[in-house]
């Protein structure tokens, strides 16, 4: 097999605490070393001079659509989006229409992301049959299937006794149950934080009490059952608070955020655009500070996208018609830099950590790492190109992002995966692959 070395670029690679200028190896779709040249006759060269040059992105929080939605968007668009955007790995929520909770529908997922070609697809199995928080699904059969962790996607489990038994059953298949908190009796009617701003405008709120009550009943059934808990979609600080106490108790919980809870707060809302219409919804300035603390200090460990995507005729509805939700794949990596890299808060060492290295870990995949021997999925970031957010050039189907128009540093150029170049916008004078002897 042929030899590739991508040259030049700053290597970063937070699982071996890696961040140095070297050239990167890759031979039949594997790492084979950073640094000097292995010995070999002949090798390509991909030019990474003042580049980033990182482990393949990993989204464990994505919403295809399909089977069922495909009007909002299909795995072929979605895993487009994502290899364009950095990412090279996606965990597909169940919320399909029927829902991932059996092997076949499994197969599906991963049966049509091979037809699509783009970035590796790991399947999320239904921690319930249907999503409907009554009955365990076969959860050894989606495992069977290719499912790598187990979730009722937005639909919080509300039976403690089910949540128990799901967190033991995955425990035993050494898999992780992904939960997006939410005590859905305190949120029936809302539709932007409950607070001041909702208050002011007449809307009916969602409490944050919503999110916390659920985040501390699933951590006190993770330590009771010994269960992997990893809670989805943080939006305010006592969640956070809760999530640091587990930590230090050293209880086997993680947590996510998404970018938007980071970086906009419920005052948007006094546009009424509907695209910052989400749940958990933006909370206030207090929340997002904390946030940020919980990313700086290690207690939030994964960025993930919550990448919700809708036609725009569902968007364009009343507000309170309008579904919940935003596309996010496309803005993960910039706006993440936007709000952490450039004020200074994470260096690129710590941001890529939480959207490769710990996402991967989590999940249990065998990505996220430069390693040698492991799968050569590569990319590469310029970080010093500035360009403007554009929804009309987004792979997605679907265009209900708010950081339409918003100015960017640092965008992604190219993208490998298992070896391959599948997307670059590097110029064709720096993009050329030439061959050298010894």
């Amino acid at each position: 097999m042929t030899l590739l070395c991508i040259r030049g670029g700053r290597v970063i690679d937070p699982s071996q605490q890696i961040d140095q200028e070297a050239d990167l190896w890759i031979e039949d779709q594997r790492i084979v070393g950073i640094g000097p040249r292995p010995a070999s006759k002949t090798y390509e060269i991909l030019d990474a001079r003042g580049m980033l040059v990182v482990p393949g992105l990993v989204d464990m929080h994505v919403h295809l659509r399909e089977p069922g939605d495909e009007n909002n968007e299909t795995i072929e668009s979605g895993t487009r989006a994502a290899l364009e955007s950095g990412f090279t790995s996606l965990a597909i929520m169940p919320d399909t229409e029927p829902a991932i909770d059996n092997q076949s529908s499994a197969e599906f997922i991963t049966a049509q992301a091979k037809r699509a070609g783009n970035v590796n697809v790991f399947p999320i199995g239904a921690l319930t049959k249907g999503r409907q928080g009554e009955e365990l699904a076969e959860m050894g059969g989606l495992v069977e299937g290719g499912a790598v962790a187990f979730s009722d996607s937005d639909q919080s489990v509300s039976n403690p006794e089910i949540m128990r038994r799901g967190l033991e059953y995955a425990s035993m298949l050494g898999k992780t149950v992904l939960s997006r908190p939410e005590v859905e009796e305190l949120t029936r009617r809302g539709i932007m934080n409950e607070g001041f701003v909702s208050v002011t405008l007449g809307m009916p709120g969602i409490p944050a009490a919503a999110e916390q009550i659920q985040v501390d009943r699933d951590i006190h059934l993770a330590k009771w059952t010994g269960g992997k808990l990893h809670l989805q979609c943080l939006s305010c600080e006592g969640s956070v608070e809760s999530v640091r106490r587990a930590k230090a108790e050293g209880f086997a919980v993680s947590a996510e955020v998404c970018p938007h809870h980071f970086t906009l707060t419920d005052d948007e809302f006094r546009t009424f655009d509907s695209n910052f219409k989400v749940n958990p919804p933006l909370r206030t300035p207090r929340d997002v500070q904390a946030i940020i603390r919980g990313l700086i200090d290690g207690t939030i460990e994964v960025i993930a996208s919550d990448h919700s995507p809708y036609a725009d005729e569902l968007k364009l509805r009343e507000l309170d018609e309008a579904p919940f939700g935003m596309i996010g794949i496309e803005t993960l990596l910039p706006i993440s830099i936007h709000s952490l890299i450039e004020p200074g808060h994470l260096t690129w060492s710590q941001l890529i950590e939480k959207l490769a290295t710990n996402p991967a870990r989590v999940l249990g995949i065998n990505r996220g790492t430069l390693k040698e021997g492991r799968p050569a999925d590569v990319t590469i970031i310029d970080p010093n190109e500035e360009w403007k957010i554009d929804v009309r050039k987004f792979r997605s189907r679907s265009h209900n992002c708010p950081f339409h128009g918003w100015s960017m540093k640092g965008r992604v150029v190219s993208v490998l995966v298992a070896g391959q170049v599948r997307f670059t916008r590097i110029p064709a004078n720096r993009a050329e692959i030439s061959a050298e002897r010894r």
